[in-house]
This record gives structure tokens, C-alpha cells and sequence, in this order.
């Protein structure tokens, strides 16, 4: 069975620990700095393993070299943001956590998934650090965003979650694109059943999701989807379905743009990233990327 690692036991990693159990879908290894944190909440969720029928074990470690053979690397290591923290800000403090993770894992042969914020701001970090082959690396961005409008369309026409087809590109950020072209119920296109107006007020709400969770609960950013995604993600790696999912991914050209890791919708497969999308953009989505990227080059310092 493919062994996944992932380093950081906190809300985020613990729970992407149990949707993988939850789903039978590899032996999970925890790793965090903090002794015995790992190893605790491995045997907290392994005691219901009898009850919820495992099929995969879960284990804790202190150690990062427990994890360095695994398959599938899930990073969710780092600071965590607070109300009225900007990204830019948790950049600086997670920088170095990323540095110090990109030279331990230079070698590693895994496909890499981060999920630590601002995830593009620390994707590129990554990739450029390690030296890791790019489409080895992605991290979570559209692909949260992407679900989070699901749910906000699904739940505008009161109708199955499972029907609704959404695309968001870009910066996991206010930048984040949203693509109306590209978002459908069941095959019929979004446009036709929600006026403009009201889409826009669907995608604004896409664009403040995380930070509402974030000013709500006061203390820490979301968890429960940032958790499910990972999870999902690293079953498509495992089974390599070759999902198109929106990653952040580092820019090789598409759209004019090098050197930066924003969302843009991916073949995934078992190798980690088989092929990079390029949707069809607007002028102005297109400036909206562009302005994003030079972004990222300048709080990343290239």
C-alpha cells in the first residue's frame, strides 16, 4: 500500500490524516516537531479504527526521517493565519519553515502537496529551494476555491453538490479568478440559470470565504476544507485517476508568465501533475493574472 507523510500534526494535517483513514486510501505517517503530538493523535484515531473499519494504519513519529520514504508528501507545517493578518504577512512567518523543508526534501522522490498558507507565495518558495522537478510540486489553491463556490451554486439553486461543475484560477487570494465559462449544472452553463449580478455576489462570497472562517472563529483559519482537499488530492495521486483539479503549479509560459506558482487547472496522475490547462481568459481576467504574478515576484523577492 502507498505510505503519505505529512509533516505538521496540527487542525490541518491531523484531519487530512483522518479523511485518508476515513477512505482507506494509504497508510498515513505524522510528523510534527512538537514530541509526542504526532504519536497521539495517530493513537487517538487509530482507537476507532475498529469502529469506523480501517483498512490503513496511521502512525505518529518525532522524527522527519519516518517520513522521507513516503510516496506522497503532505506539507501543512507553519504558522497558521489570524483575524486581519494579511497573507503577505504569514509569508514572512512561514518563509523559513519552507526554506528549511525545501533543503531536507531536495532528494525526496515523493509528489509534494502543500497546503501551508499563502500556498502560492510558499509553492514557489518550495519549488525554487528544493530544485524538485515542478510538476512534482503543487499546492492547494483553486482547488479549494473551486469547491467552496460549488457548494455557494449548489446551495443558490437548491440542488445537488454532485451536479454543479465550477473553475476557479489564479492567486488563493482576493485576485482568485473565478471562471463563469467554465462553471456548469449537469452540463448546462451556470450563466443561464444565475443573472450576472447575482454570479458576481456568488464569486465575491468564493473570494471572502477564508477570511470570514477566519474572522469567525477568531483564533484559526479553516481546517475541515483545506483537510479534504489534500486528501482527495493525494487519493487521485494514489489511484492516478488524472483528475483536472485547479493546483498551484509554477508558471512555465502559460498565459506569458514564468517563475510563479499560481492555480490553473491540472491533469494529476500518479506522477503528480501530467498536464497543465490553459482556460480561455478575458483581458481583464488575464491582467488580473499578470497583476497577481508580479506579486508573488515581489513579496518572494525574485
Amino acid at each position: 500500500m502507498e505510505k503519505i507523510g505529512i509533516i505538521g500534526s496540527g487542525n490541518v494535517g491531523a484531519n487530512t490524516a483522518f479523511f485518508l483513514a476515513e477512505r482507506s486510501v494509504a497508510d498515513v505517517v505524522l510528523f510534527d516537531i512538537q514530541d509526542g503530538l504526532s504519536k497521539g493523535k495517530a493513537l487517538d484515531m487509530m482507537e476507532v479504527a475498529p469502529i469506523r473499519a480501517y483498512r490503513s494504519e496511521i502512525s505518529g513519529t518525532d522524527s522527519m526521517d519516518d517520513v522521507l520514504d513516503s510516496g506522497i508528501l503532505i506539507i501543512t507545517a507553519g504558522a497558521v493565519r489570524k483575524p486581519g493578518m494579511k497573507r503577505e504577512d504569514l509569508f514572512e512567518v512561514n518563509r523559513e519553515v519552507m526554506k528549511d523543508l525545501a533543503a531536507r526534501l531536495s532528494g525526496t522522490d515523493a509528489v509534494v502537496i502543500i497546503v501551508t498558507e499563502p500556498v502560492d507565495l510558499l509553492t514557489t518558495t518550495f519549488i525554487r529551494e528544493s530544485g524538485l522537478p515542478a510538476e512534482r510540486v503543487m499546492g492547494l489553491g483553486g482547488v479549494l476555491d473551486s469547491s467552496r463556490l460549488r457548494f455557494l451554486i449548489a446551495r443558490e439553486l437548491r440542488v445537488s453538490m454532485e451536479n454543479v461543475g465550477a473553475m476557479v484560477i489564479g492567486r488563493h487570494s482576493d485576485e482568485m479568478i473565478p471562471l463563469p465559462d467554465y462553471c456548469c449544472v449537469s452540463g448546462i452553463p451556470v450563466t443561464s440559470l444565475i443573472g450576472s449580478d447575482r454570479l458576481n455576489e456568488l464569486f465575491e462570497e468564493t473570494r471572502r470565504a477564508g477570511s470570514l472562517i477566519v474572522d469567525m472563529a477568531q483564533r484559526a483559519n479553516a481546517y475541515y476544507g483545506p483537510s479534504a482537499v489534500a486528501a482527495d488530492l493525494a487519493e487521485t495521486i494514489v489511484k492516478n485517476n488524472r483528475k483536472i483539479v485547479s493546483v498551484s503549479t509554477m508558471f512555465d509560459g502559460q498565459y506569458g508568465i514564468r517563475g510563479v506558482s499560481m492555480s490553473l487547472p491540472c491533469v494529476v496522475g500518479s506522477s503528480g501533475i501530467v498536464r497543465v490547462l490553459e482556460p480561455r481568459l478575458s483581458d481583464e481576467q488575464k491582467e488580473t493574472l499578470d497583476r497577481s504574478a508580479e506579486t508573488i515576484r515581489r513579496v518572494t523577492g525574485e
